[in-house]
């Protein structure tokens, strides 16, 4: 695929996400866990969109996974680019929380698996993220297209980041705190305001890991206690 080409696709799943984002109303959000189970095979599920920061050609479907945490279908990514990500249309809200189940397959640059929250549009989101391959867990805010690190934390020798394993991945945030757990441990806790105000939530890839995804949480923070939606 030629340079041109890529950059074409790039521009236009970058609007259609800005104008999907922008038809979305902010609003209190009910908790609600979204299982992937309810779409078809080799398709995107509903309701959701795809793409990538910066360049590349990542590949996001629905797959059968026997040992996903609510079988039998789970998210996988399995192309490649810069920041892969994939975005749920349905809710925009700017304190909550996001959560999911991840499995890191492969990757020889990467195997990697983030959570996406208060995404503007292409280029502008906080994104989360476990590395089986580094063996940690990092927060960063995309701006403008541009990734910028705000704090790595080496998870534990007895808590890894496994290949090929369920784990799990949440992030809590209100207004500047942000809380980043793996396996229900705080590896992050910090206060940070590049981005705020509400915005899309969704789960993100980097480079060429292939990484499945399962259980997709998420919920406002004047919503906490009310009762799981399920999809």
């Amino acid at each position: 695929m030629s340079r041109l080409i890529q950059f074409i696709m790039s521009v236009s799943v970058s609007l259609a996400l800005s104008i999907a984002l922008c038809s979305a109303q902010a609003s209190d959000i009910q908790i609600k866990t979204i299982h992937f189970d309810q779409g078809q095979a080799g398709a995107l599920p509903q309701d959701w969109i795809a793409g990538a920061t910066g360049r590349g050609s990542p590949h996001w479907e629905l797959v059968e996974d026997q040992t996903a945490p609510s079988k039998p279908l789970a998210l996988k990514q399995s192309g490649a680019g810069a920041f892969p990500w994939c975005i749920y249309r349905g809710a925009r809200f700017g304190d909550g929380f996001v959560e999911v189940k991840f499995k890191p397959l492969s990757g020889k640059v990467d195997q990697a698996a983030g959570l996406i929250w208060r995404g503007k549009d292409a280029n502008n989101y906080y994104v989360a993220r476990a590395n089986a391959l580094e063996n940690n867990v990092s927060l960063y805010y995309v701006k403008n297209g541009r990734r910028k690190t705000i704090q790595y934390r080496d998870v534990p020798d007895d808590l890894p980041v496994k290949n090929n394993v369920w784990q799990s991945l949440r992030v809590d945030f209100k207004g500047a705190h942000i809380i980043v757990r793996f396996q229900g441990h705080k590896m992050i806790e910090l206060d940070d305001a590049h981005i705020s105000g509400p915005g899309a939530v969704g789960v993100w890839t980097k480079a060429d890991s292939v990484t499945e995804f399962d259980d997709f949480s998420f919920g406002s923070s004047e919503t906490g206690s009310q009762q799981n939606g399920k999809s």
